[in-house]
């Protein structure tokens, strides 16, 4: 066997052993996630928005004031912090939220929920307790926006960006609920 074919050999089995590790040890890249990763973008002019989140399902379980407690801070979405990144400066609700990347929280309320936008990063949504890594000295803006009954129910939770009146809305839902935070 010549010597180019031997270092292709050896070059492949060391990216095999590298999947192979990732896999066992960091994430099981052949396996489905029970909440898969999302990543949601908004551009309009210069104006650059992106979330990154994770989706988990409602599978007939009762989710606000059950799964996801009332009155609690919740990581808004599964597994790693959900984050949200701007490339301008933002309006909202009468609050600056200056250019930069943020962590996403939020405190799901009967009639109401209170929306974070947190400077500290987080690797991951929850600790080891399965309490939320949320620090609040880092909230740069915390805004409270109604909730929204919806008819139907939305079975994996989903965030998105509406444009849709001329308006600008971040807008969650999941399960017959809806919220939607005002940007300009």
């Amino acid at each position: 066997m010549n010597a180019f074919l031997k270092r292709v050999l050896i070059l492949l089995s060391i990216i095999a052993l590298g999947l192979l590790l990732y896999s066992v040890f960091v994430e099981n890249i052949f396996e489905k996630r029970l909440s898969p990763k999302d990543t949601v973008k908004f551009e309009l002019n210069d104006l650059r928005l992106k979330v990154f989140y994770n989706r988990p399902y409602k599978k007939e379980r009762d989710i606000f004031g059950a799964l996801v407690p009332f009155n609690k801070v919740w990581r808004t979405g599964a597994n790693e912090a959900t984050t949200f990144q701007t490339n301008e400066t933002l309006d909202i609700d009468g609050m600056i939220l200056p250019v930069g990347k943020y962590t996403l929280w939020t405190v799901p309320k009967d009639s109401s929920w209170t929306v974070m936008f947190n400077s500290k990063e987080y690797e991951w949504g929850v600790d080891s307790e399965m309490k939320p890594m949320w620090d609040p000295n880092y909230d740069v803006i915390n805004v409270e926006v109604p909730v929204q009954k919806l008819e139907s129910v939305v079975e994996q939770f989903t965030i998105a960006f509406d444009n849709s009146t001329d308006k600008l809305f971040l807008t969650m839902a999941w399960d017959d609920v809806k919220i939607a935070v005002p940007l300009k």
